[in-house]
């Protein structure tokens, strides 16, 4: 029988995830900037993704065989996360020319997620980690607020929102399937349906604005990084999280996401921090630690 897995470990699992894909943010800027255009870098980001879990998974023989009740589901994992998330993401941040507003829309999944963890999975919270939600939210919010927030293209705000139903889609399936399938298995078929779902897009949008230079090493060294550190790994790192912690404390940490790329911008010399900043990012960490509280340990403080 193997061995449940330590909440130290899945901490370390969903920290490191969340960590990696605040880096994917400045990596996807680079490639946004070279000009290598939407469905070109997200169709190669899941094809290289599918094809190395793919690989890693039969060399290590961790791939499990799917039920054929259970094709389905994965198809529709791979549906609401990457396709249906990206897509989302990638055009709402374009039409609103907003990275505050995504970030403040984006950080609202945890609290779609733990409505749906409640109906769906019976998932039970303490009001304290309901309160560490809602508090980790409005720091983040306070964190990327900078005064100039408008909501004028609905249009974009709507593509947003789409994005947070995809990665409520996701996290719901996610939590089904681990019942079931390791977190190799389930991250393999993400990428590998991933891919075919965005293989029509890059044929149509992608392909005839493909230039020769996306092949040069500036291009290619973000794309590896996405596909390796924050394709293959943070999935299988957040589906294991998902499956120890529960859909709902795990999927606080998306939270910070909108954070870790701000503090990685500061360390690169493209980013400064407010006084303000730094009392959001504050609340916003206290917020996620108070979601993560166990039930006996509310008691106690009550």
């Amino acid at each position: 029988m193997t061995k449940a897995p330590s909440k130290l470990s899945l901490y370390i699992a969903i920290i490191t995830a969340t960590i990696l894909w605040g880096f994917s943010f400045i990596w996807t800027n680079d490639l946004i900037a070279m000009g290598v255009p939407i469905f070109i870098f997200i169709f190669i980001r899941m094809l290289l993704s599918g094809i190395i879990m793919f690989a890693f998974a039969t060399i290590t023989r961790t791939l499990q065989k799917v039920a054929h009740k259970d094709i389905k589901w994965m198809i529709l994992l791979a549906f609401f996360e990457p396709f249906v998330y990206f897509i989302g993401e990638s055009y709402g941040l374009k039409i609103t020319g907003s990275a505050t507003l995504s970030a403040v829309i984006v950080a609202t999944i945890p609290i779609f997620t733990m409505i749906t963890g409640r109906f769906l999975f019976k998932e039970a919270l303490s009001r304290v980690n309901i309160a560490g939600i809602l508090i980790a939210v409005l720091g983040i919010m306070i964190f990327v607020w900078n005064g100039t927030i408008s909501s004028d293209n609905y249009y974009g705000i709507l593509f947003l929102l789409l994005a947070v139903a995809g990665s409520v889609g996701y996290t719901s399936i996610c939590k089904r399937l681990t019942s079931t399938y390791n977190a190799i298995t389930i991250t393999t078929w993400q990428f590998v349906f991933g891919a075919l779902f965005f293989l029509v897009p890059f044929l149509v949008w992608g392909l005839p604005d493909w230039r020769p230079e996306f092949l040069s090493l500036d291009v290619l060294k973000p794309l590896i990084a996405l596909a390796v550190f924050c394709s293959s790994l943070a999935f299988v790192l957040y589906t294991k999280a998902v499956a120890g912690l529960g859909m709902t404390k795990a999927a606080i940490f998306a939270t910070m996401i909108p954070a870790v790329s701000a503090v990685a911008a500061y360390f690169l010399g493209q980013e400064s921090f407010t006084i303000l900043q730094i009392f959001g990012l504050a609340i916003a960490i206290s917020g996620v630690i108070l979601s993560q509280l166990r039930k006996d340990l509310t008691q106690k403080m009550k």
